[in-house]
């Protein structure tokens, strides 16, 4: 079976809520330390344009976004489940509240000028402006909350993961779902990247004893590789059989054909290929560069864009 290769940095929030489910599952992983911000050379030979922290490698298939990395790892290994057999439906919108609302709404407090200073210490104004300007062509279609805004939400958003947590130990159960770890990461950023504003965390005892519960589960197996040693691999490797899943047409765009995919909120780098399934769940793109040979692309439906790749 071909390793788990994580492609991230250490303070990417994205990347904590992988890392942390990595050690949740039990399963050992190696460690690609990618750029915080462009221009990344290594990351667009494997993914074609699409440049958002993390994404997973296995051979020469490359897995683009968290919620589908989650659901290769559970394919991968079913136990302990991410996916409560009552409550998937739940747990995956919960996830995706926490994904998209919780998380932009905790960022923009973390990033009020005492967090922003504690995420960039001694930087030189240069770095600074850079990582603004990076993330700035990143937001698509995101509105940025004004920091008083930001903090009033989050204060809510608190109180209501509180409600959930009043009669157990994670959101919604006596275990630990996609839920949780996805609405721990952001909160993860507040607590460990800008502790000058975790103070808001403190009105929520609740919260805290559960994040205290998430930390717990740790990152596992972790090893150190080289962005030329998961090119290389890629390069040597052959993308793994797509499965025998129903081809769902909801375009005209008929698979053999040259399309872009990119994301409709955040990170609008496109990435083009063959489009060579598309499925109940996802799109997967087959691609040739010269350095990381043939490799299959895979992103989730749900926040992507398909369209036609414009003709020369």
């Amino acid at each position: 079976m071909s390793e788990l290769i994580l492609h991230h940095y250490p303070t990417s929030p994205f990347s904590e809520k992988v890392r942390l489910i990595l050690g949740y599952k039990k399963l050992a992983w190696k460690s690609v330390v990618i750029p915080p911000i462009m221009p990344k050379p290594d990351v667009v030979a494997l993914t074609g344009g699409y440049r958002k922290t993390p994404f997973l490698q296995v051979g020469a298939d490359i897995y683009c976004d968290t919620a589908l990395i989650c659901d290769i790892l559970e394919h991968r290994q079913s136990t302990p489940a991410l996916y409560p057999a009552h409550n998937k439906g739940l747990a995956r919108v919960l996830a995706q509240w926490a994904d998209s609302t919780l998380f932009w709404a905790s960022m923009a407090y973390n990033f009020s000028p005492a967090g922003a200073a504690q995420v960039f210490p001694g930087a030189p104004p240069e770095v600074l402006k850079a990582f603004a300007e990076d993330r700035a062509k990143m937001r698509v279609a995101v509105p940025r909350l004004p920091p008083p805004d930001a903090a009033a939400a989050c204060k809510s958003y608190l109180r209501r993961l509180a409600n959930m947590l009043e009669e157990q130990s994670f959101l919604l159960g006596a275990a630990p779902c996609i839920a949780d770890f996805a609405a721990y990461h952001p909160l993860w950023f507040t607590r460990h990247r800008t502790p000058a504003m975790a103070g808001i965390l403190d009105h929520t005892p609740s919260v805290l004893a559960w994040m205290d519960r998430m930390a717990a589960i740790g990152h596992d197996q972790e090893q150190a590789f080289s962005a030329a040693e998961a090119i290389a691999l890629a390069a040597r490797s052959t993308p793994a059989p797509l499965k025998d899943e129903p081809f769902q047409d909801e375009h005209g765009i008929a698979l053999g054909s040259q399309v872009v995919i990119t994301s409709e909120s955040f990170g609008p780098e496109p990435t083009q290929g063959e489009l060579i399934a598309a499925t109940r769940m996802h799109y997967t793109l087959r691609r040739f560069d010269e350095r990381a040979g043939t490799v299959h692309v895979h992103f989730p439906r749900i926040g992507y864009i398909l369209k036609k790749a414009p003709t020369a």
